[in-house]
């Protein structure tokens, strides 16, 4: 199945200027990135970046690059202005992995996008992971996701959803024995169709209240297909203490 990966890379970040040029055992971020994406069965693997210094340095190591307007109101914008620079079909399946993941596993690459091919019906692919503690479950950064019977998407939140009123009642230090809760894995797939459709619509009110622009798509009736990722997602790297650890899990130290 064909499909192709784009890969944002912004050289701005409040915690870690430069980040994707940030080096991680002997390559910069976006290499390990972009590298890991290299894996996976896509047929294109593209930069887009805002910065001559991300799209030097990605082109010495060997790969497409596509620039973007520095400024986009979120990351679905941009991936959608690399569609329509690269001039690809409205059915092109493009998967959006982040520039600060260098961890990501080709096969969830692989899954969204055979997802999505697999379900007509979803404009938008994505992965969920289960949560197993309750402080995840009560952190406003671990979005969450209700889900109905066929692992179409209800709602995303940055609350405990679902609230277990009873359970919670009384105590709110464990994870009840009774109910399952998702976390969302920030992977996506996307049919070049509804980009075009996405940067047309006004940001919706809850996705404003939220800071989560997929509600956009929920909000204006987009269907988005979750499954639980076949390999562990180790998280990206959003803090110095992200990029310690990875770089002592490649081996580059601390």
């Amino acid at each position: 199945m064909a499909y192709t990966v784009v890969i944002p890379a912004r050289y701005a970040s409040t915690r870690l200027p430069g980040k994707p040029l940030l080096e991680i055992a002997g390559k910069p971020m976006v290499q390990r990135v972009w590298e890991q994406a290299g894996k996976s069965e896509a047929q294109r693997v593209i930069i887009a970046t805002d910065d001559e210094r991300i799209a030097t340095v990605a082109r010495d190591f060997g790969a497409e690059v596509c620039m973007t307007a520095a400024e986009h109101p979120s990351g679905t914008d941009r991936l959608q202005e690399v569609a329509a620079a690269l001039k690809l079909a409205p059915d092109t399946i493009v998967v959006n992995i982040q520039g600060d993941e260098p961890l990501i596993p080709p096969a969830v690459i692989d899954q969204v996008a055979t997802h999505l091919a697999a379900n007509e019906r979803s404009s938008i692919a994505t992965l969920s992971e289960p949560i197993k503690t309750v402080e995840d479950l009560l952190d406003p950064n671990v979005v969450k996701i209700a889900l109905d019977e066929t692992g179409r998407a209800l709602y995303f939140s940055r609350a405990p959803i679902p609230w277990p009123r009873d359970a919670f009642r009384d105590r709110r230090d464990s994870l009840p024995a009774v109910g399952d809760w998702c976390r969302h894995i920030g992977i996506y797939a996307y049919r070049v169709s509804f980009l075009n459709d996405f940067v047309r619509w006004p940001p919706a009110p809850l996705e404003a209240l939220e800071q989560l622009e997929q509600l956009r798509a929920l909000y204006y009736g987009v269907t988005i297909h979750v499954a639980p990722a076949v390999a562990d997602v180790p998280g990206g790297v959003d803090t110095p203490e992200d990029l310690a650890r990875v770089r002592q899990l490649l081996g580059g130290g601390a």
